[in-house]
């Protein structure tokens, strides 16, 4: 009996020792992950911004469709329209700052710059390869709109090449900048690279009219150079009419914000130079 009893309590410590042993472990991985949100601002960013932005997005277009059903119906193709162009600036974005990542992630920063490569040489190296991969992507996504639902994108005509290039200038302006906040930051800003475009699709009017958001919010819309080009697409596929206006807006301001995008990246790379900070990039 005695020594039953004494297996038993042997037993029981045991699979005490092994549960507290396993939940000090369990928990050191949560704490890890704790400390890493309470230090990175981006990262809790990111845990409220995705359902924010598709909350905000999709009611827009919700109160859109249930007054404008017959609007859809006059022009079914302007949503496809819409998804097509906003990945070109997707894609025009992401390409830029992908590859700048992909330098960091492999620690080539530094190399890079002790060769004779200078800054301007590597921004206009990122804008053509994000061109590359912008336009491989989005022939594919034209391909198929043909095939699946006989959409052509190029009965906009001679405005889409204008539209395209506007696009992706704007793509490589906010590319530029999170390149600048990366070198910055470091990889604790990653998120940025994934987030920050999408924080401007419900003030780009990519699916309905401007005059569909709140008062106080288009002042914020006409700043954005995408809001000119969906607006221009709708205006073509609607009204069979191309205004050149909307056109030379959205030029202006992808001007002033590839300006923008070109002063951050230069001014943070910089900032990390002086401070001998860039081989010690991605690490």
């Amino acid at each position: 009996m005695t020594s039953y009893s004494h297996r038993g309590f042997s037993l029981v410590t045991n699979s005490k020792s092994i549960f507290n042993g396993s939940g000090l472990r369990i928990w050191a991985l949560v704490l890890r992950q704790i400390y890493l949100l309470r230090s990175s601002w981006p990262r809790i960013l990111e845990l409220i911004y995705w359902p924010t932005i598709q909350m905000v997005l999709w009611g827009l277009i919700t109160s859109f469709l249930v007054n404008e059903s017959s609007w859809i119906a006059q022009a079914g193709g302007v949503l496809i329209a819409g998804v097509l162009l906003w990945d070109i600036l997707f894609r025009g974005q992401i390409g830029l700052t992908l590859a700048f990542l992909e330098e960091m992630y492999s620690r080539n920063l530094g190399h890079l710059f002790t060769s004779p490569l200078r800054p301007w040489e590597f921004i206009f190296s990122l804008m053509v390869i994000s061109l590359l991969k912008t336009s491989i992507g989005i022939t594919g996504a034209i391909c198929f709109a043909l095939l699946l639902y006989q959409f052509n994108i190029f009965d906009l005509g001679l405005p889409i090449i204008a539209f395209f290039f506007c696009l992706i200038a704007m793509g490589w302006a906010i590319g530029l900048m999170i390149s600048g906040l990366l070198i910055r930051f470091g990889l604790g800003a990653e998120s940025l690279a994934w987030l920050a475009i999408f924080a401007l699709a419900p003030i780009s009017c990519i699916y309905y009219p401007l005059s569909i958001l709140p008062d106080w919010i288009e002042p914020i819309a006409q700043l954005i150079p995408s809001t000119y080009i969906f607006e221009g697409m709708r205006s073509i596929l609607i009204d069979n009419n191309f205004k050149t206006e909307l056109l030379w807006r959205a030029l202006i301001l992808d001007g002033v914000y590839l300006l923008v995008g070109i002063v951050v990246f230069l001014w943070f790379f910089r900032s990390a130079r002086i401070r001998g900070l860039i081989h010690q990039i991605g690490e």
